[in-house]
């Protein structure tokens, strides 16, 4: 199943459907993926409890963006989001002096920002839905 998803070997994003901040970061990276590098499902779709289902990721536990990069492979919290901004070019390349910081460090601002997006940024309802122009980037 994995295997599908994972076709012309672009990563997956998994992101909260519901969280107004994980939905700007995914329009955002939708943007800037000049490489057409990204497909992305929301944690709460069937096609992410497969894939965190084929991870044993439990995500009552795990409240992260996940970076799938193959079928044996994925990436969690602030070393996913590194991991992503990779992929681009400009001011993103700064990103990267984030990876002299222990990921131990990272993720605390991680948890940090994830534990009050709600609070922070609000949430919807229900999982965002793809517009018209987007919507072969979803899965």
């Amino acid at each position: 199943m994995i295997y599908k998803l994972l076709k012309n070997d672009k990563k997956i994003i998994l992101f909260d459907g519901i969280c107004n901040l994980c939905n700007s970061s995914v329009l955002t990276i939708i943007k800037y993926d000049k490489k057409d590098a990204f497909l992305f499902a929301s944690l709460q779709s069937e096609t992410g409890k497969q894939i965190t289902d084929h991870f044993k990721i439990d995500t009552a536990k795990v409240d992260s963006i996940i970076l799938v990069e193959s079928e044996t492979a994925y990436a969690l919290k602030s070393t996913a989001a590194l991991k992503i901004s990779k992929n681009f070019n400009g001011l993103w390349t700064l990103f990267q002096l984030f990876w002299i910081i222990p990921s131990f460090l990272r993720d605390s601002v991680y948890n940090y920002i994830a534990k009050n997006r709600y609070r922070w940024f609000g949430k919807k309802d229900t999982c965002m839905l793809p517009t018209q122009k987007n919507k072969s980037k979803f899965i």
